[in-house]
C-alpha cells in the first residue's frame, strides 16, 4: 500500500497526529492540538517544508480539532486512519479494523484504562464522522505483550479475579518496544535476537523481547506498575493503600491521584519531573534531585536484571524514549549497575556523540543501542499490514 496513513493519538484534552507516508524519504506532517475544551485551545505542528505553525482553535472539541488538522494535511488525504488505543484487554492480540463490534469491545476495557480508553474512543468517534469512507484501524499498546507466557502475566490472586474480571499483567508501550527491538534486530544483523528494551520518558517501562516477541514487561494491569516515572510511583507495597486510608484517612481517589500525579521523580525530588532540570539541580548539589536520580536509575537496572530471566539468550540492551534517547547520564548509571551482564559502555560515544539519535554505545561485549522510538511509524505500519491482510 503506497499511500499515507493518518495516525491519531487522542488524549483527554489533546490530539497528537502524524501523516505518515509509505516512503521513508517523504516528509511527515505532524502536530498537536492541545487544551481542547478550554478557551485557549490551539494547534501547533510542522508542515512538509519543516516549518512550524501555530493556530488558535477557540474552545474546540475533538471533532473541531480534527477538522483543523484536516486543513493542515496540505491536500494529502490519507488512505486509512490508524488509532493508538491504550488498552485492548485479552481480546486484541493485534491491530483490528474498526467496526461497531470493535468499538464495543474497546468500551468494555475502559475500566482497565479509565484515563486513556475513553479519550481514545472520543477521537475514534470523531474521525469516523469526519472520514466515513476511510478504513480505520485500532493499534493497541497492549497487543505486543499478548505473547507473555502465563507465568509472566498472572498475578498471585484468586483465580476468579482473573477468570471473571481480567485482572492480570497486560503491559504498555507495546508499539515502542516492538519498533525498537525490531530495529535492533536489523541494525545488529541478528534474526530475532534477545533484547532488553528500556522505554524511558515521563512514562517508563522495560521489556524482554525474544525473536520479536514480548516475553515479559514491567507495566501491569495499568501503566502505574513497574519503574519510577515522571509523576507515577511505579511499584509500591500493595498494603500502602490500606495504610494511608487507616492512618491518614485518605480516600482511594486521593491515593490514586498521588500515586499517578504526585509521585515518581516529582515526588522524590520535590522539584520537578523534568530530567533535564533534575540533572542540573543534582550538579548544583540538590539532595532531592540526587535521590530521585539514584532511585530512578537503580529501579531501571533492577527491572532489567529481573526481566533477563525471561530470555533464553541476552544479546543486548536498547534505550529509547525521551530520557533514554537524550540522557547520557541515565544511560551510564544504569549500565554501571549491571556489570555482571557483560555490558561495556563507550563513555565517549555515549556522552559526546549520541543524543537523540540512533547509535551503538558499547565498547565491546553485549550490544548497547540508543534507538529513537517511532510509535507513529509503527502504528502506520501495523495499519497498512492489517489492511493488506484483509484485502489479500
Amino acid at each position: 500500500m503506497n499511500a499515507s496513513v493518518l495516525v491519531i493519538n487522542c488524549g483527554s484534552s489533546s490530539i497528537k497526529y502524524a501523516l505518515v507516508p509509505s516512503a521513508p524519504d517523504q516528509p511527515r506532517l505532524t502536530g498537536l492540538a492541545e487544551r481542547l475544551g478550554s478557551s485557549d485551545a490551539r494547534l501547533k505542528g510542522t508542515d512538509s517544508q519543516g516549518e512550524t505553525f501555530e493556530q488558535s482553535l477557540g474552545a474546540a472539541d475533538p471533532t473541531e480539532a480534527l477538522e483543523a488538522i484536516l486543513g493542515r494535511l496540505e491536500g494529502r488525504l490519507p488512505v486509512a486512519v490508524g488509532h493508538r488505543i491504550v488498552h485492548g484487554g485479552e481480546r486484541f492480540t493485534r491491530a483490528a479494523l474498526i467496526d461497531d463490534e470493535v468499538v464495543s469491545a474497546i468500551e468494555q476495557t475502559a475500566a482497565l484504562a479509565p484515563l486513556h480508553n475513553p479519550a481514545n474512543l472520543a477521537g475514534l468517534a470523531a474521525t469516523r464522522r469526519l472520514f466515513p469512507g476511510l478504513p480505520q484501524v485500532a493499534v493497541f499498546d497492549t497487543a505486543f505483550h499478548q505473547t507473555l507466557p502465563e507465568r509472566a502475566y498472572r498475578y498471585a490472586l484468586p483465580e476468579a479475579l482473573y477468570r471473571d474480571h481480567g485482572i492480570r499483567r497486560y503491559g504498555f508501550h507495546g508499539t515502542s518496544h516492538a519498533y525498537v527491538s525490531r530495529r535492533a534486530d536489523a541494525l545488529s544483523g541478528l534474526e530475532g535476537g534477545g533484547w532488553l528494551t528500556a522505554h524511558l520518558g515521563n512514562g517508563c517501562s522495560t521489556c524482554a523481547v525474544w525473536k520479536g516477541k514480548s516475553l515479559d514487561t514491567s507495566m501491569g494491569l495499568t501503566p502505574l506498575e513497574g519503574l519510577v516515572m515522571g509523576t507515577r510511583s511505579g511499584d509500591i507495597d500493595p498494603g500502602l493503600h490500606a495504610h494511608l486510608s487507616r492512618q491518614l484517612g485518605w480516600t482511594i481517589e486521593r491515593i490514586y491521584e498521588v500515586l499517578n500525579r504526585g509521585s515518581g521523580l516529582l515526588g522524590l525530588s520535590g522539584l520537578t519531573n523534568d530530567m533535564r532540570e533534575l540533572e542540573a539541580a543534582e550538579a548544583e548539589g540538590h539532595p532531592g534531585a540526587t535521590l530521585a536520580l539514584e532511585v530512578f536509575c537503580y529501579r531501571i537496572a533492577k527491572s532489567l536484571a529481573a526481566l533477563s530471566c525471561a530470555l533464553p539468550r541476552l544479546d543486548g540492551l536498547v534505550f529509547t524514549g525521551g530520557i533514554g534517547e537524550n540522557s547520557s547520564l541515565v544511560r551510564e548509571r544504569v549500565v554501571a549497575l549491571l556489570p555482571h551482564f557483560g555490558l561495556q559502555l563507550n563513555r565517549t560515544v555515549n556522552s559526546e556523540t549520541i543524543r537523540g539519535q540512533e547509535g551503538r554505545i558499547d565498547a565491546g561485549g553485549r550490544q548497547l543501542w540508543v534507538i529513537p522510538t517511532d510509535e507513529e511509524g509503527q502504528i502506520a505500519t501495523e495499519t497498512r499490514q492489517r489492511l493488506e491482510e484483509i484485502s489479500a
